[in-house]
């Protein structure tokens, strides 16, 4: 069970992972049912995990967020409406994610924003409408954006080149599975890729060949709990306490050692959304 999580070990004579500090960039904790959040930042804790980033995704989530920011102080959180809740972006929608910031210190970024094809909850105009609204957004409030893209790689990087000048902090492309072309745009636009359990699955070939291209100085790691779970335990609700597997799998697949890549996404996620570290 997940309270009953094996710290990995390095291979003989490592250190185990939760010797290096591990920040948990994408979640939903407001969305776990098997476990409390107390039980997980609990055990977070004591698997290494220094900071959780919780992400809102909708008008009715986002001051769920924010009460989550203030029931711990190693919880961060973000504002921003999903691309699937998009046709509910209007002012008052608006408003309330920019109170949300304003009134909170621990928000580190306007997300989750950006635009969804696959499933197309919302129609595409009212996702490029709002993502193009709350881009906007993050260039007057000078803060990073966490942005979700699936099936819509060539509007995402049109709309991303308009604001490529004015986002002066730009921001991560989360749960990346986008192609090597966007990466390489991504990257080239100074923006951090966010890998989570979905590297482990075995058809993720293409995630990994975004990865094998990624500098160190521009990978966050992320479980998007309660989804995604990673493999070898797939089936699970998945916990920001999974990350140590995807830290682990990143550091062997990238063949760079756990005390010299971990330190450096740590540093990577302080940056990026202005954490004390």
């Amino acid at each position: 069970t997940l309270g009953q999580l094996d710290i990995m070990e390095q291979g003989e004579g490592k250190e185990p992972l939760s010797k290096f500090p591990l920040i948990e960039t994408h979640c939903h904790l407001d969305y776990l049912k098997k476990h409390s959040v107390e039980q997980v930042v609990s055990l977070s804790q004591k698997i290494g995990i220094k900071k959780i980033i919780t992400i809102s995704v909708s008008p009715s989530n986002l001051e769920d967020v924010q009460k989550l920011c203030s029931k711990d102080k190693m919880i961060y959180g973000t504002q921003g409406i999903h691309p699937h809740e998009a046709k509910d972006w209007n002012l008052e929608a608006e408003k309330k994610v920019l109170s949300g910031i304003e009134k909170n210190k621990k928000i580190v970024a306007v997300g989750e924003i950006g635009l969804d094809y696959y499933y197309e909850h919302s129609s595409k105009n009212e996702q490029r409408k709002a993502f193009e609204a709350q881009l906007q957004l993050a260039c007057d409030l000078n803060m990073p954006v966490v942005i979700h893209t699936r099936d819509a790689e060539e509007d995402t990087q049109a709309i991303l080149k308009n604001f490529s000048t004015k986002l002066k902090n730009k921001g991560v492309i989360h749960s990346f599975t986008s192609n090597l072309k966007f990466a390489k745009f991504a990257l080239s636009e100074d923006f951090f890729l966010g890998f989570n359990g979905i590297v482990t699955f075995k058809k993720a070939d293409d995630v990994r060949e975004a990865l094998k291209i990624c500098p160190s100085e521009k990978i966050l790691i992320e479980t998007d709990s309660p989804f995604l779970t990673p493999s070898p335990h797939r089936g699970k609700e998945n916990s920001p306490c999974y990350l140590p597997f995807i830290a682990q799998y990143i550091s062997l697949f990238k063949e760079t050692p756990p005390e010299i890549l971990l330190p450096q996404i740590y540093k990577n996620s302080i940056e990026l959304f202005g954490m004390e570290n």
